[in-house]
């Protein structure tokens, strides 16, 4: 008499209850960074999928003209006003936070994202309180100095370990999220051109500091937007053109084949 085998069916339903009821995988820490800055990127109107050109692409980073004005107007307005009146101090700190908060409420008004319609408002805010605070002009520059820090040695940091974060942006966008760092090409180039951009970061702080520490608010504030867009411009095309010629256009690569 044969035995009769156990049947495992029997316990399918447990199985499946079990795996209902399963808690999530836990999320990918590469994948997670990579999608944020590839979000950011998009965001900013940087998709090397898109097929756009290269200007197209700098000017949609840029803003286009509203965010040229918002980036330029609010500190072009009080590096005007100290020039010609640098007393009272807060005269040219209220017209150019006024100015933020105008564009603030246009953004909010069309429905842009809160977080991108008070963002620039609350920076120019605290620049300025800061300078009401310790009535000196060059304080209202001292909030960016850290961010100019911070963003460089995040950078600078990111490559040196490995793990260039515009590597990870650009391999997040093209599905290539851990993929790049085995070609020792794409490591490469995202390992300089991350550099790069920490090396923008740290020259700003270089060129403002010394003039920080002198007091010299007028040079402060015209190098500050000389060193703002027209230094921020020529590295959005830079590093697009880097990431489409290490990624080319799957249009492009078809006409180079033919």
């Amino acid at each position: 008499m044969s035995a009769s085998r156990p049947e495992e069916p029997e316990r399918a339903p447990d199985a499946a209850l079990a795996e209902q009821y399963a808690p999530p995988p836990a999320p990918d820490a590469v994948q997670s960074l990579g999608a944020a800055l590839g979000g950011a990127a998009q965001r900013l109107g940087i998709d090397p999928n898109s097929g756009a050109s290269t200007g197209h692409v700098v000017w949609s980073a840029m803003g286009g003209w509203r965010g040229v004005f918002e980036s330029v107007l609010p500190s072009a307005a009080f590096l005007v006003i100290y020039t010609l009146r640098p007393d009272p101090l807060w005269l040219s700190l209220v017209v150019s936070v006024g100015l933020a908060a105008v564009f603030s409420v246009i953004r909010l008004l069309q429905r842009s994202p809160a977080a991108s319609a008070l963002g620039g408002l609350v920076a120019v805010a605290v620049a300025a309180g800061l300078a009401l605070w310790t009535g000196r002009g060059q304080d209202n520059f001292v909030p960016g100095f850290f961010t100019n820090a911070a963003y460089g040695t995040v950078l600078l940091v990111s490559a040196l370990v490995g793990w260039a974060l515009i590597g990870l942006a650009a391999g997040f966008l093209m599905g290539d999220v851990r993929g790049w760092r085995a070609d020792k090409r794409k490591r490469r180039a995202f390992f300089w051109i991350t550099i790069a951009w920490a090396a923008l970061f740290y020259a700003r702080l270089g060129v403002q500091l010394p003039l920080y520490f002198s007091g010299n608010v007028q040079a402060l504030g015209t190098l500050k937007l000389i060193m703002g867009l027209p230094l921020f411009a020529p590295m959005v095309a830079v590093t697009w053109l880097l990431v489409r010629a290490l990624y080319p256009h799957k249009q492009d690569a078809d006409t180079r084949q033919e």
